[in-house]
């Protein structure tokens, strides 16, 4: 497997969403057995910003932060995994957050929202100078998260995408349809469709090409055809195939159809997740990389799964691993001997 040279491309990708304090349980605890949290940060579209960043991408995360300590710290985090943060807007008081309870082996992990009233939420889609932020940008990135959190914040995603377009900037999305964050189907599907009309690159499983078509007959197969066929923008589809053995054993495989073919990727065994949190931004990052260095969609396909296979050896919700690591992974190195 190939890549080309970063340095060459020079590639710029934004990306777009709430980022939150993560307060987690620590050695798959449960909330009642421990009085101590451990804390740090994360967010889908901030996940695939730092997982760029360490493949060696300049990527830039917008965002909106309360001006106090906790913002200033959500943004040292960022900066400290190499993201540009000079787009970030502070206003509001409150930071979202999660709490999260690792779960293993037979046991799910759990995880709880307190994000209504962030300042991401409430922030006024006018502080967001987007033909600013993206001019000379050459990728942009949300998820049907960010739209799903207020009106405001689907205003400034639609803003974002269509200034994208104006610029003949690549725009991905990975849609992760929340039900719980929409008031209703309804309301989703009439935003993510005209959303999805600016994108290029979406990754979507069955239940969003469902909301999509606004149908569930038919095979995944035939759903990717018809959507591909009713959003003409729409190139690349990409999904991970995910078989839970149960909470700490998984397996991995990527699929991705072009509008011509189906390509499947190897599949990757995990036998002992560390975190399965952010497991699908690091696919969405590894693909993003892929495609933008690669020359085959079948070698983006393959980086795309064994990213998403290392994140699940890392805590937290970011993937930092670099590139010649997944590519090891990728090119059919399991054995996880040491490197001296």
């Amino acid at each position: 497997m190939n890549s080309a040279s970063i340095d060459q491309i020079n590639s710029k990708v934004v990306t777009f969403g709430e980022v939150m304090m993560r307060l987690a349980t620590p050695r798959n605890s449960r909330f009642p057995q421990t009085d101590l949290l451990q804390l740090t940060f994360g967010g889908g579209e901030a996940n695939v910003a730092i997982s760029l960043a360490y493949l060696g991408i300049e990527a830039s995360h917008v965002t909106c932060f309360p001006d106090n300590l906790i913002g200033k710290a959500a943004t040292q985090y960022l900066r400290r995994h190499w993201v540009n943060t000079s787009q970030i807007r502070y206003g509001g008081e409150e930071m979202g957050i999660y709490f999260l309870e690792q779960g293993a082996v037979h046991r799910s992990s759990t995880i709880v929202y307190d994000r209504s009233h962030s300042a991401f939420a409430l922030a006024d889609a006018s502080i967001y100078d987007w033909e600013q932020i993206l001019k000379g940008k050459d990728w942009f990135h949300w998820t049907g998260i960010t739209p799903a959190l207020s009106r405001m914040a689907a205003k400034s995603c639609l803003e974002a995408v269509k200034a994208a377009n104006k610029f003949g900037i690549t725009v991905s999305a990975d849609l992760a349809l929340r039900k719980g964050l929409w008031k209703n189907s309804e309301e989703a599907s009439v935003i993510l469709r005209e959303l999805v009309n600016y994108s290029n690159v979406i990754i979507a499983g069955t239940r969003e090409l469902d909301l999509l078509l606004d149908d569930t007959k038919g095979s995944l197969d035939e759903k990717v055809q018809k959507v591909q066929k009713l959003y003409p923008s729409v190139t690349v589809i990409a999904d991970k195939d995910r078989k839970s053995r149960n909470a700490s054993i998984n397996t991995i495989k990527g699929m991705l159809w072009n509008g011509k073919r189906k390509i499947t990727a190897k599949g990757l065994e995990v036998t002992h997740v560390v975190d399965r949190v952010g497991t699908g931004d690091a696919f969405a990052a590894g693909l993003i990389f892929g495609l933008l260095t690669m020359e085959k969609q079948e070698e983006a396909l393959d980086f795309a799964t064994a990213a998403c296979a290392l994140k699940h050896t890392i805590e937290g919700d970011a993937n930092m691993v670099f590139e010649e690591e997944v590519m090891r992974l990728a090119s059919g190195d399991t054995s996880g001997r040491i490197i001296r």
